[in-house]
This record gives structure tokens, C-alpha cells and sequence, in this order.
């Protein structure tokens, strides 16, 4: 299963990287000759004049897409392969029907008007359309209005965003083909402080009882081939080779 921040990524990568085209009933096809022959018959939609007319003026490293069949497509496997029909996605795999956005959102766990709470991942929703929500109050939807295509634009319902179109919607809700447990991520900067917190606590303990029972760690100390301390310790480098060479004098 997807988790909700791969979704998240694929999709605004989609938006952000790939040139698209608005073409209902397309999952991610790339407009080549053949697609733009079968897109520009399959639905009524698209055989009115002006969005013939858009579909044909495409290039060839263009890719479909209408606002559900965005989801749909990532979630069964589109990748942006041009030499693919379908650039990649397998037409419902992964356990993902084929559904409209009105039966997506009726698919949805948790679905809310509530907007105070939405996380990245869930599906953003008005009647008859839908899109993702990616965080930071900003969604990614596939939509013939404004850049006619994949996009990012502002979700009106947590305000307005300075260089983002605005859509205010309906509802939202977690899709069920989604994994939206959070995933604990570290810095840098706070693993080293978790090592140091970690080497504390070796140094701390006291030797193990094979090493006190043998006499062996005590024994060590006495030859002068430890100092005795922090004997559970991490060794770096450094030590290691200076307890090799007093070892070596012992003999």
C-alpha cells in the first residue's frame, strides 16, 4: 500500500515536473498519435471542438490526465514512461477500481467538512470533482480551469495563498488505499544526540559478568591495557589500536 507522503510526492512531481494536458478519461496516456485518435473519441467531453482542438495541438511528451484518474493513475503505477501507453499505470491494479470522483469520495474513511484537521494524503473533494491535499494548505488537482492540467493551487478553505489559484471544497476524507501512519523521521542533528545519549548510557554500565567472572577486564586494567573505564563502551579506531600495541609490550 502507498503510504499518504509517496502519493503526496508523486503527484506534486507530476505538477511540477511533467507538462499535462486536461483530457477526461485519461490516466496518464502520453499524447501520441494514438492516444490523441482514441481521447478525442471516447467521451463527449472531449470531442467538442475546442478540446479536439487542445488534444491534437499537444506534444508527444504531454501526459492526460482528469482530476480522479490523477490519484487513480499515480496509485496504479504511473511513473511518466512515454514509450507506455499509459505512462506506466496498469489500469486498476493495486487493489484501486475504477472509479468517478463522486464514487472516490464515497470510498473514503473519516469523510468531513471539517477542514481544521485534513492531512496530507487525504482527498479533497467538491461534487463531481477531486483532487489531493499535499499540506501547507495547498492541494493538487487536475482541472481544465486556470493552467488547464495538473496543478497546485490553494485550498480556500484554510485561506488564500499568495501566488496560488484558489478552490474552496466541500469535503475530505483518507483513502482507503492509502497508509497514512506517520513515519518518524530523524536529522542529523538529532541522531547525534540520541548516539551521545547512547554512549552515555554504555559507558555507564558496568562490565559484563563473563569479563568480571574471568577476570579479564580487571586484569586489563592492571597491565595497563585499559584504563577501566566505560567497558561496554563503543571503541573507536584510535583506542583500539593503542590497547593493541600496550597489549603487544605485556608480552
Amino acid at each position: 500500500m502507498m503510504t499518504a507522503r509517496e502519493l503526496v510526492r508523486r503527484c506534486v512531481d507530476v505538477a511540477e515536473h511533467y507538462r499535462t494536458l486536461y483530457v477526461m478519461g485519461c490516466f496518464g496516456a502520453p499524447m501520441t498519435a494514438a492516444n490523441k485518435k482514441r481521447y478525442t473519441q471516447n467521451h463527449e467531453y472531449n470531442k467538442a471542438a475546442v478540446r479536439t482542438k487542445m488534444i491534437h495541438a499537444a506534444s508527444a511528451d504531454t501526459f492526460g490526465f482528469d482530476c480522479v484518474n490523477l490519484i487513480k493513475g499515480v496509485l496504479w503505477g504511473w511513473d511518466g514512461d512515454l514509450s507506455a501507453q499509459y505512462g506506466g499505470a496498469k489500469y486498476s491494479s493495486n487493489g484501486v477500481p475504477d472509479v468517478s470522483a463522486d464514487g472516490m469520495i464515497r470510498l473514503c474513511k473519516g469523510v468531513t467538512d471539517d477542514f481544521r484537521e485534513i492531512v496530507p494524503g487525504a482527498a479533497v473533494w467538491v461534487p463531481g470533482h477531486i483532487g489531493l491535499y499535499i499540506g501547507e494548505g495547498l492541494a493538487v488537482e487536475c482541472t481544465p480551469k486556470w493552467a488547464n492540467g495538473v496543478q497546485i493551487t490553494a485550498v480556500g478553505n484554510l485561506g488564500k495563498k499568495s501566488g496560488y489559484n484558489t478552490r474552496t471544497w466541500k469535503k475530505w476524507g483518507l483513502l482507503p488505499y492509502v497508509s497514512y501512519k506517520e513515519e518518524e523521521t530523524v536529522t542529523y542533528e538529532q541522531w547525534k544526540e540520541f548516539m551521545d545519549r547512547y554512549r552515555k548510557e554504555l559507558g555507564e554500565k558496568e562490565a559484563p559478568a563473563w569479563a568480571q567472572n574471568t577476570g579479564e577486564w580487571d586484569k586489563a586494567e592492571q597491565e595497563g591495557i585499559s584504563d577501566g573505564r566505560r567497558p561496554q563502551d563503543l571503541v573507536t579506531r584510535a583506542e583500539c589500536a593503542a590497547m593493541v600495541l600496550r597489549a603487544v609490550k605485556t608480552t
